[in-house]
């Protein structure tokens, strides 16, 4: 398995643009827990998966993770991860005490120097680091920034019973609205004259991916709408955790047309080390060729 803790930062260079990419963790799963009942003696069909993506007994490697975007005038994180003392369902999500805020200063980036906070949507590993526990209180983790949500997002989930996970909405969400740091924006918002939303629905109904473009150059950072480099190869598996499946698939069968072959670097936002790489075809099938960045 990868071992997030010797890289917890790696950076790649869009145009004017500067992503960096900060762990939280990097998990190795049973594929089920993911993928369900699917077809996965694919996974020995898929060979390039090994070493980084996939373990030698068979386990898929998910990273945790957020992006920093820095266009030089706007500091933009990009999903927040799990957050330190969240009470959660599952063990392994649990009041966590991890190192993320000062990795992320470590890395230039104090939390109060972000200006803009994007979830791409609001499930429990993308917008933890939200808000942090102060005497007993939420409080805002960035205090200058303007977190945006996509407003289909959170309607969604105001109609949706209890999450699963925990009180997601209740300590990491809301008391963003309450601050009044929120803006509910649409799912096409241009964040900066490099950076946009685009919607990418199906895994939530509010789902968006971030779109960066800079001299010529051009990023995508994906959210949910692929949670492993298996589903570029496989893209009609369906995440167990997805809203609408069929939707999360029609997205995903697009996003691949569309970056086949093309010269867009594809940042998945739980793709192990090294997270980035371009998308190409041949055979009859796709695979993904990783760009460590530098």
């Amino acid at each position: 398995m990868p071992d997030a803790e010797k890289d917890p930062v790696q950076h790649w260079q869009i145009g004017d643009v500067s992503i960096l990419r900060i762990i939280e963790s990097q998990i190795p799963l049973p594929p089920a827990a993911l993928f369900g009942d699917a077809e996965l003696d694919m996974i020995e069909r898929t060979p390039w998966l090994k070493p980084h993506f996939v373990t030698e007994d068979g386990r898929l490697v998910i990273s945790i993770h957020a992006f920093v975007v820095d266009d030089g005038r706007h500091r933009i994180v990009v999903d927040t991860c799990i957050g330190n003392d969240k009470v959660r369902s599952q063990p392994f999500l649990s009041n966590l005490q991890g190192p993320f805020l000062a990795e992320l200063a470590a890395a230039g980036y104090p939390a109060e120097s972000i200006d803009h906070v994007l979830c791409t949507h609001m499930h429990v590993d993308h917008v933890g680091w939200n808000t942090r526990l102060v005497d007993g209180r939420w409080i805002p983790t960035f205090p200058n920034a303007r977190y945006l949500f996509a407003r289909t997002e959170w309607e969604h989930w105001q109609k949706e019973p209890v999450d699963a996970y925990g009180d997601v909405l209740g300590d990491s969400v809301r008391p963003i609205l309450d601050a009044g740091l929120a803006d509910l924006v649409e799912c096409n918002h241009r964040v900066s004259p490099s950076v946009r939303l685009e919607p990418t629905p199906g895994h939530t109904p509010g789902h968006v991916s971030v779109r960066i473009e800079s001299g010529g150059a051009s990023a995508v950072i994906t959210g949910d709408l692929m949670h492993h480099p298996l589903q570029i190869a496989e893209p009609g598996i369906a995440m167990v955790a997805d809203v609408d499946a069929d939707a999360a698939r029609a997205t995903r069968q697009a996003f691949l047309a569309r970056h086949t072959d093309a010269d867009v670097l594809v940042l998945g936002t739980h793709f192990a080390t090294p997270t980035a790489g371009r998308i190409v075809g041949g055979d009859g099938a796709r695979r993904f060729v990783p760009d460590a960045g530098g």
